[in-house]
């Protein structure tokens, strides 16, 4: 099983100095990839998410890959719908290209209405933007000319090009557990869920295997640690590989950044147990 960890780009840890120091000590720790995530406006009342104070993830990413060499990059998630799906393939295809490859798209729905509404983005159609998004994305990616029909997306795009094309595909994990989720993530790269208990992934591995064998499509969870109980977390790790989960990512719950640095070190530690 592969483990990446969350970078802290997010409230008072956050900053160019703590993001560079987390992504090289992943690196060196020997983690297979670091993690971002996403809220662009958020209300001022709002119980979650817990600070205000996002960094872009696309932004922190290309900062991450420039003082790394190995680690895969990942996004936990972005919303797509939220955003337009052209210049967001500029975005990603360039940080695919200055990271030589290493870019993984964790993408899901939101949930937030009052963010989807800050940025004039129609909550309710959100699973249909999201498709058709991912839809163009893939094909300015790889056809050159292009031309192609929208429906809910705002676009023209008729005999167009975009270019520098990625180096290498760029695999998309679906977030969300959702029936609509969930098939969405079939039709694409991987299943790149959260909050699922170490005693229902066996179920949850069951249903995706039996529509996707294949192991090249990626089964991810993203679980939240605060440090402590690493005997907990020792053995939730080695129930989900059990159940047939490839890859978690770990969030550390520390708002300080050395509480952070130290609680992957304690990870890294799990890690190197776990595949003694």
């Amino acid at each position: 099983m592969q483990l990446g960890i969350h970078l802290p780009h997010i409230g008072r840890k956050a900053g160019p100095d703590s993001i560079r120091r987390a992504a090289q000590q992943a690196e060196a720790l020997g983690f297979d990839d670091v993690w971002v995530s996403e809220h662009i406006i958020v209300p001022k009342d709002a119980t979650y998410p817990p600070s205000p104070s996002f960094y872009d993830p696309v932004l922190t990413l290309t900062w991450a890959a420039a003082f790394t060499r190995r680690v895969r990059l990942g996004t936990s998630v972005l919303v797509l719908p939220m955003r337009h799906p052209l210049p967001l393939a500029k975005e990603l295809a360039t940080l695919q290209n200055l990271s030589q490859g290493r870019l993984i798209l964790g993408a899901g729905v939101g949930w937030m209405e009052a963010e989807f509404a800050a940025l004039g983005a129609p909550f309710h159609e959100r699973g249909r933007r999201m498709d058709e998004g991912i839809a163009l994305m893939r094909a300015v990616w790889t056809e050159d000319p292009i031309s192609f029909p929208t429906r809910w997306i705002p676009a023209t795009v008729k005999e167009m090009r975009m270019q520098p094309r990625p180096v290498a595909p760029i695999p998309i994990w679906i977030g969300g557990s959702s029936g609509p989720a969930l098939r969405r993530a079939l039709r694409l790269d991987g299943w790149h869920g959260s909050r699922l208990a170490p005693d229902a992934a066996p179920a949850m591995v069951q249903r995706l295997r039996a529509s996707r064998p294949d192991p090249a499509f990626t089964i991810s969870l993203r679980v939240r640690w605060d440090g402590a109980q690493q005997d907990r977390m020792r053995t939730d790790l080695v129930a989900y590989a059990e159940a047939g989960v490839q890859h978690v990512l770990l969030e550390p719950m520390e708002r300080e950044l050395d509480a952070w640095l130290r609680t992957v070190e304690d990870a890294a530690r799990l890690m190197a147990g776990l595949r003694a």
